[in-house]
This record gives structure tokens, C-alpha cells and sequence, in this order.
């Protein structure tokens, strides 16, 4: 087909309108040649009245990170962008997270112009074959006439899967004047009910009956299930743990709490799990099988059945949504006839959470320790932060330190790279939430580590004068991989970054911001921070040495660590080995 030679309705307008129409309000992403023809259609539609925004980061990986978040928060459609080559190419970090976080996202990738495919021209990848892995859709536009529905069909596998789809588009086919859409009024159907096999429901109820030590671990599956898995569990007297994914939809107003397990795990959920007659599995695909017990009788509940049984053992699986099946399950089981069990594991995590937890989160003694311990800051974040803020989190310690913290209630919301692990994604993902839930605090939980790597986006935050509050965990080190090597007997190395006053370097952006080195003054930065309109940094300078201890630790861990205070005694690193046993000894659970 012709490119068009007055400007009419174009594949790009389009695109764009089919978007909005299913939900998107903006696109994420850098212009660029190839893109322009997209980019071009957002201005005039914007210009025509139509609710859709260009939003410029500085870098693609943000761009696809902070529709992630948006989608997370809205449960919409959003949309992120990159330009031929390099530019889309960029967006694949972001596109991985936000398809593990199975969010609604579409991806944009503008390619080299058509008759051009093939030749090795400059800038000539092959994003339709490239992003395959990290979407549930990827393909490439050549034509006009194809593009309503492939447009269509993109739309309808990122709200269906849900996850990823990637749309990519020769810069001159953007251009091409677009035959009229097709009718859609499927864009987004209502989910539907999917309730367990009866013959599903009655074996679980049986095993319940049988069991003496019942365990739940509850996992993201449970959202929009609180009430009836609280129910459940107070009918079979069963404590209830979590995965991190789980931690903000079962944790409040739960008196059966046990905490998380896994590596950033606390409190008894370990104990809980091991030591139970039946574990039930809800709504999760908990990925660190060393946690899950080898020898109890698990079931597992989950509304894929891709997830059925590829973590540990499985002796019953249900298909099903964790709520329908709850629900059914109440009463056909019968109530416990003792409670020993859950009260003793109950009565086990309040010491695990005034011992461990709770060693440096509270008191004067806290509140005079420097370097600032990094466990009170998130604790006094906690308790300054709004009841419904929204906590974007980066990967490493700032997941440790939110885990164990950051209280839920059925408001708040905890968004992080949990699946992918990628570093950098807290203030991006913040971008996210900001541009899309005006009037609502966010705070991303950033590490100097992650926010160095994407420093640019500062600049997007004061160019949209976006409300994100960054508190900074400024340890100048690589705390959890720091952790890494030292349990695997490596003393750290390559792990350490120069001192950088980072309040300086948001003040230069335009980003009100304070440096706090002092645990005395800690409060008073967040209150005002938090209080102000417009985007704040507060750098808190935290004490390198701290570290995350797991719930349980092997010997194999411990000897590890020996072996690594053993090398650093040896390379003249006997301050530091004297520093790190006084930051944590605390902190060590004894046998």
C-alpha cells in the first residue's frame, strides 16, 4: 500500500486509538526516527481531546518498568515504547518483570522500514523473534490491512494471559493510511468463575479431617480471598505463612500469622511448614524448594494447572481459584479438635519478631546507633507512610527490609521485581504508579546500587514534577550480594561503591532532597518529605555491615561463613570481620 501523501488516519492513529480504547491513558518511552510516526499520533490525539499522554523517560528499561508498575496498580492496559534497534531493545529488562508479574502490558517495537528487512541494515534486529520469551505475544505489522486485528489480538493475550504482547512496526507501515477498525467489544470480558472438580473439593476436605497439624502458605492467589482464608484457617486451627508475593493480601487483620518463608523469610513459617501433617499450598508457585518440606503431605491449589506440583511434592492437586475453592471447602470440612499446634507455632513467631525481627527496629538504642541501622529506617518509614501509599521496592536488601517492615492493611500496596530480580526497578516502577494514581503517596525503597544504575530517571520524575518519595538505603555496597559470597565461603569483593552524596545529585536535578546521617534526625526528614507536594530524596546513610539472616541456616551456610571471616582476618580485613559480628550478632538466631 502507498504511504500516504495528506495526512489522514494512519496504522499509527489507529494503534493509538485502539489502545485508549481499551484502557491505556499513556505511553512510556524515548522517541526516535522509526517511532515518530506513533509518537506523532499521540500529539495530535492528545491535542484532539483524547485521554492519552507521551511520557518521556531516559531510558527504555524504565519505559517498561514503570508500565509494569502501572499496570500492577490499575489493572489496564499500559503501554511502553521503543524506537528501531537499540531502543527496543532496551525495553527487554522491563518486559521480562512485567510478564513474570503476569501485568497487562503492550509493548511497542519500531522497526527498520520494510523493504529493508533482511539486508543488514543499520540499525536491523529482529524484535518479532527477539522479545518470544519474555511475551505472551509478539508480532510484526507488515501490512495496513492486517493491522486492526493483530492490533486487536495483541490487546486481547496481554488482558487475557495475562502478560506481555509485543506489536512491532516498520516505521513507513506506521505511516500507511489505515483501513477502518474492526468491532471489538471483547477488549476486556469479565474473569470467569473457575471452581474446583467436586471430587477435588471432597478429597481435600477428607485430608484436612485426617491431619492432626494443618499449615497453610498462602501465595498472591489468595488476593480477593482474605476473609475466607482466615475462616478456613480458624475452622482447622491451621497457622498461615506466605510467600512475598502473598505477604500484602494475607497478612493484616490475621491472627493465624506465621510470616514468610524463603530467603528473605522471618518469624515461624519455616517451622510451621515442616513440621505440619498437611500443607496446603494456596495460590502459589513459591520457587525455593529447600524451604518446602520433602516429607509432609502437600496440596496444592492454584487456578494454572501448569503450576501443579513443579516446586516440591504433590499428593493432591485442585484446579481451581483460591477464593471458589475456599468457599466450597468451608463447610464441607470439620472443625479442629485441637489448637495446640497453631498456638505454639503463633506463640513461636511473637519471639521470633521481638527477637530477630524486631532486634534494631525500636527503642533509644535504636534510635542512637550509627551507622543507621537499615531495619530502623524501614521500620520508622512504616510508621510515617500513608495508609493506602503504594511501596516500590528494589531488589536486594531494600526486598529484605520491606518483607520484614512494611506493615500491610488491605490498602497499602508492595510492588517489586519479585520474580525477575531485576536491580534498578524501584524508581521506575514508581514512575508507574505515580503517573497513574494521582493524589496517591509512593514511596520506592530504592538502593544506591539500583538507583546509580538508573540515575536518568530522576530527571523524569522532576520533568513531570511526579510525587515520588525516594528513601535511599545508601549503604555503598552491594549488601545481599555481599551476603552471597560470604555464605559461600567468599570473602567480599567487587561489591563495595565510592561514597556519592546522593541528595546532592537530586538537588542538582531540581529534586528537593536531605542527607541523613544521624538516626536522631531520621523521622523528622521522612515527615517532611512525605508532607511535601512534588517529588523529595532522602538519602539515609545505613550501616554497610548489615545483613539479612535467613529463617533457617544450614551448616553448610554456616561453615561458609567461617570459611569467608576466616579469609578477610587473612587479607587484613579484621575491622571489617569486627564491624559485621557487631552489626548482627543481634540478629543470629541461636539453635
Amino acid at each position: 500500500m502507498a504511504k500516504s501523501k495528506t495526512r489522514g488516519t494512519t496504522v499509527a492513529d489507529l494503534l493509538v486509538a485502539q489502545i485508549v480504547e481499551a484502557g491505556a491513558k499513556r505511553i512510556y518511552g524515548i522517541v526516535g526516527d522509526s517511532l515518530n510516526p506513533v509518537v506523532d499520533a499521540v500529539r495530535r490525539a492528545a491535542k484532539e481531546g483524547v485521554d492519552i499522554e507521551w511520557v518521556h523517560v531516559r531510558h527504555e528499561e524504565a519505559a517498561a518498568f514503570a508500565a509494569a508498575a502501572e499496570a500492577e496498580v490499575t489493572g489496564n492496559l499500559a503501554v511502553c515504547a521503543g524506537s528501531c534497534g537499540p531502543g527496543n531493545l532496551h525495553l527487554i529488562n522491563g518486559l521480562y518483570d512485567a510478564n513474570r508479574s503476569k501485568v497487562p502490558v503492550l509493548a511497542i517495537a519500531s522497526h527498520i522500514p520494510s523493504k529493508q528487512i533482511g539486508t543488514s541494515f543499520f540499525q536491523e534486529t529482529h524484535p518479532d523473534r527477539l522479545f518470544n520469551e519474555c511475551s505472551v505475544y509478539s508480532e510484526m505489522i507488515s501490512s495496513a490491512k492486517q493491522a486492526p486485528r493483530v492490533i486487536n489480538s495483541a490487546i486481547h493475550h496481554a488482558y487475557g494471559a495475562p502478560g506481555v504482547a509485543v506489536l512491532t512496526i516498520p516505521g513507513d507501515v506506521a505511516d500507511f493510511d489505515a483501513p477502518a477498525a474492526v468491532s471489538d467489544v471483547s477488549t476486556r470480558p469479565p474473569k470467569p468463575r473457575v471452581i474446583p472438580a467436586d471430587e477435588s473439593l471432597r478429597e481435600l476436605a477428607e485430608a484436612i479431617d485426617e491431619a492432626k497439624k494443618v499449615t497453610i502458605f498462602a501465595g498472591v492467589g489468595v488476593r480477593g480471598a482474605h476473609d475466607d482464608v482466615i475462616a478456613l484457617a480458624d475452622k482447622i486451627a491451621a497457622p498461615i505463612g506466605h510467600s512475598l508475593r502473598g505477604k500484602e493480601w494475607i497478612q493484616y487483620d490475621n491472627p493465624f500469622d506465621v510470616g514468610m518463608s524463603g530467603l528473605l523469610g522471618y518469624g515461624s513459617c519455616y517451622d510451621a511448614t515442616q513440621e505440619a501433617d498437611l500443607l496446603i499450598l494456596l495460590g502459589t508457585d513459591f520457587p525455593y524448594d529447600q524451604f518446602l518440606p520433602e516429607s509432609v503431605r502437600t496440596v496444592q491449589v492454584d487456578i494454572d494447572p501448569k503450576n501443579l506440583g513443579r516446586r516440591t511434592r504433590l499428593d493432591l492437586a485442585v484446579v481451581g481459584d483460591v477464593g471458589e475453592t475456599v468457599r466450597a471447602l468451608l463447610p464441607m470440612v470439620k472443625p479442629a479438635r485441637s489448637r495446640r499446634f497453631l498456638d505454639s507455632m503463633v506463640k513461636k513467631h511473637e519471639k521470633a519478631m521481638n527477637g530477630v525481627v524486631g532486634a534494631y527496629s525500636g527503642g533509644k538504642k535504636a534510635e542512637s546507633m550509627t551507622p543507621i541501622h537499615p531495619e530502623y529506617v524501614a521500620d520508622v518509614l512504616d510508621q510515617e507512610a500513608a495508609e493506602d501509599a503504594v511501596f516500590t521496592v528494589d531488589t536486594g536488601m531494600c526486598n529484605v527490609w520491606a518483607a520484614r517492615y512494611i506493615s500491610p492493611n488491605g490498602k497499602r500496596r508492595v510492588i517489586g521485581s519479585f520474580l525477575h530480580g531485576s536491580m534498578a526497578n524501584a524508581m521506575p516502577h514508581a514512575i508507574g504508579v505515580a503517573a497513574s494514581q494521582p493524589g496517591r503517596q509512593v514511596v520506592a525503597m530504592s538502593g544506591d546500587g539500583g538507583l546509580a544504575m538508573l540515575l536518568g530517571e530522576l530527571v523524569t520524575i522532576k520533568h513531570y514534577d511526579l510525587p515520588v518519595k525516594i528513601v535511599l538505603f545508601d549503604n555503598a555496597t552491594l549488601g545481599m550480594v555481599r551476603l552471597e559470597m560470604l555464605v559461600d565461603g567468599l570473602p567480599a569483593f567487587g561489591t563495595d561503591s565510592p561514597v556519592v552524596d546522593y541528595a546532592a545529585v537530586a538537588r542538582a536535578v531540581g529534586i528537593p532532597a536531605v542527607r541523613v546521617e544521624d538516626p536522631k534526625d531520621l523521622r523528622k526528614a521522612l515527615r517532611g518529605a512525605l508532607d511535601r507536594p512534588g517529588p523529595a530524596l532522602i538519602d539515609v546513610v545505613t550501616d554497610p555491615h548489615a545483613l539479612s539472616i535467613p529463617p533457617t541456616i544450614t551448616a553448610g551456610q554456616v561453615r561458609g561463613f567461617a570459611a569467608a571471616m576466616s579469609k578477610e582476618v587473612l587479607g587484613g580485613g579484621l575491622g571489617e570481620v569486627v564491624s559485621m559480628a557487631r552489626s548482627n550478632l543481634r540478629n543470629v538466631p541461636r539453635p
